[in-house]
C-alpha cells in the first residue's frame, strides 16, 4: 500500500469517529485478539466517556485532535491515532516540564505541543492503531508522518507519543523522534493456580511480611468486596467517587476525573470495570478501580475515607494478583512509579515515549538529556531487578 492510496484527516471529537471503525483498528476481532490482547484505555467507550464527561476536552488543556487514516475514496478507515493539543504538561506521567522551562526561557514556545496517549493513564498499549492486515505497517508509518504534519499545522512544539509499545517505539525512531525510556512496576502471573502458589514463589522473609500486611489490612472490622457488572449502580459510584476526590486533591491538587466520567464508564464499560471496595461498620471507607484487559488488569487509582494500615497495599496489589491469578490474566500493572511494590512481587519494566522536536535546539539539548537518561533507567531497573523478592533458585519464563 502505497501513500498515494491513503488519506488522513484530523477529527476534532471521538463522537464525529463511529465507534465500530474506531474499534476495528483498536481492538480488533477475537481472531486478532493473541497479537492485540484487547486493551481497554484505547477503546472507543473509555476515549468517548473521556471527552463528553468534559475530563479531557480544550477547557481542561487536552484538546482533541485524532488522526484518522483512510481509503482515498474514504470508505474504509485503516488507521487511528488518539491525540490531543495540549496546552500544558499534565495528567500525563512522562514529565517534560524541564524542557518546557528551558525552551521558554530561552524565548520559545513549548506550547501548545501535540500529546498522543490516553488522559491521565499510565498504562502502556498501541498508539498507532492500524487495522490488522498486509498494509498494517504502512499505516502505522502514515500515522507517525501525519502526527508531525499536525505538529506543523497547528504550530505545535513537538510530538509526544507516550506510553507506547517497543515495536511503535522503534519506528518512530527511525522516523525522527526522540527514544525515551522510564520505569513501572508489573506482578506476572507465572501460571500460579492460587495465590498461596505465588506466594510459595517468595522468599521466605517477603512471604511472611505479606501474609502479615493482608491479616493487618482486615482488622477494625474490614471487609473486601468486589464489585463488577451491575454491581456498579449510581449509589457505588458517588462512594467511589467521593474517595477519589478526597485522595486526588491531596494528591494532585485538582482531581482529573468528573463524576460523570465514571456514569459514561459504568454505562458503556461495566462488564470490563472491576471495583475493589473496602467496607467497616456496614459503609465502604475505601475503594480501588481495576479495568480488565484481554490479558492484563490494570489497577488505575484508589481513594480512601478513613485510613488504616496496609489497606492500599490489599485493595490495590493484593486483591488485583488475586483476581488476574483466578482470571488466568497474564499480568498485573499497577501504575506509575513506586518502588514500594517491588516487595510485594511487582517487578520492574522498561516503558517507552517517543518525542519529536521541531526547534533544532532543542532538540540537540533533549537528545543528549535522553541518552543519559536511558543508561540510567537501564541501570536502575538492573539494579531493582536483582533485588527482587522472589526465591533465588526460581527461573521464570520471559513472556
Amino acid at each position: 500500500m502505497s501513500s498515494s492510496e491513503l488519506r488522513i484527516r484530523v477529527v476534532p471529537a471521538i463522537a464525529d469517529i463511529p465507534a465500530a471503525a474506531w474499534e476495528a483498528c483498536a481492538n480488533p476481532a477475537e481472531s486478532e485478539h493473541q497479537k492485540h490482547p484487547y486493551n481497554p484505555f484505547v477503546s472507543h467507550a473509555f476515549l468517548h466517556a473521556l471527552e463528553e464527561s468534559g475530563s479531557a476536552t480544550a477547557r481542561t488543556g487536552w484538546q482533541p485532535q485524532h488522526l484518522v487514516l483512510e481509503s482515498q475514496d474514504g470508505v474504509s478507515v485503516l488507521g487511528v491515532a488518539p491525540a490531543y493539543l495540549k496546552s500544558h504538561s499534565r495528567g500525563e506521567y512522562v514529565f517534560d516540564a524541564g524542557w518546557a522551562e528551558a525552551y521558554e526561557r530561552a524565548g520559545g514556545s513549548y506550547y501548545p505541543k501535540v500529546q498522543v496517549s490516553v488522559p491521565f493513564t499510565p498504562a502502556t498499549g498501541r498508539r498507532l492503531l492500524a487495522a490488522p492486515g498486509e498494509g498494517a505497517a504502512a499505516v502505522r508509518e502514515g500515522l507517525a508522518t501525519g502526527l508531525i504534519e499536525l505538529a506543523k499545522l497547528r504550530d505545535a512544539s513537538s510530538v509526544h507519543v507516550t506510553f507506547t509499545l517497543e515495536n511503535e517505539w522503534t519506528l518512530l525512531g527511525a522516523r525522527g523522534y526522540l527514544l525515551r525510556n522510564d520505569q513501572q512496576f508489573h506482578w506476572e502471573n507465572n501460571s500460579y493456580a492460587t495465590f498461596d502458589d505465588f506466594l510459595g514463589a517468595l522468599a521466605a522473609r517477603k512471604r511472611k511480611a505479606i501474609r502479615r500486611e493482608r491479616a493487618g489490612a482486615l482488622e477494625n472490622g474490614i471487609t473486601v468486596e468486589r464489585l463488577t457488572g451491575s454491581d456498579l449502580t449510581e449509589s457505588v459510584w458517588d462512594t467511589f467517587f467521593a474517595f477519589y476526590m478526597d485522595t486526588g486533591s491531596r494528591k494532585w491538587g485538582r482531581p482529573y476525573l468528573t463524576r460523570k466520567f465514571y456514569s459514561l464508564i459504568g454505562e458503556t464499560m461495566r462488564e470490563r470495570i472491576l471495583l475493589v471496595m473496602a467496607k467497616r461498620n456496614g459503609r465502604y471507607i475505601a475503594g480501588a478501580i481495576n479495568f480488565i484487559g484481554g490479558d492484563t488488569l490494570y489497577g488505575r487509582h484508589w481513594g480512601a475515607i478513613e485510613h488504616h494500615p496496609f489497606l492500599h497495599f490489599e485493595l490495590c496489589y493484593y486483591q488485583a494478583i488475586d483476581f488476574a491469578i483466578q482470571n488466568k490474566l497474564a499480568r498485573v500493572e499497577a501504575g506509575a512509579q513506586g518502588e514500594h511494590k517491588l516487595a510485594r512481587g511487582y517487578m520492574p519494566v522498561t516503558t517507552y515515549s517517543a518525542h519529536y522536536i521541531a526547534d533544532p535546539a532543542l532538540r540537540r539539548a533533549i537528545a543528549d538529556y535522553l541518552k543519559r537518561e536511558r543508561a540510567y533507567v537501564e541501570a536502575a531497573g538492573n539494579e531493582l531487578s536483582a533485588m527482587g523478592p522472589f526465591r533465588k533458585d526460581l527461573v521464570f519464563e520471559q513472556t
